[in-house]
């Protein structure tokens, strides 16, 4: 684990779906429509945060561990 760096990928993968989540859930309540304060779309937010968060450690962790074996 620690030759793939899987706390680093982690930490990383996470950071950027939370901030993804937090652009993407900001642009979805205080839209074009004006502000709306609807407590779904702070849950959605939170699974994408999540999923997205995921996926990246996921991602990254598979091309530390394709660099790993071509060494």
């Amino acid at each position: 684990m620690a030759a793939l760096n899987v706390r680093r990928n982690a930490a990383v993968g996470f950071t950027l779906g939370i901030a993804v989540a937090a652009i993407f859930t900001h642009g979805t309540i205080v839209g074009a429509d004006g502000p709306r304060p609807d407590v779904a779309y702070l849950a959605l937010g939170f699974v994408l945060a999540i999923g997205l968060g995921l996926l990246l450690a996921a991602i990254f962790t598979l091309g530390s561990a394709i660099r790993l074996a071509r060494e």
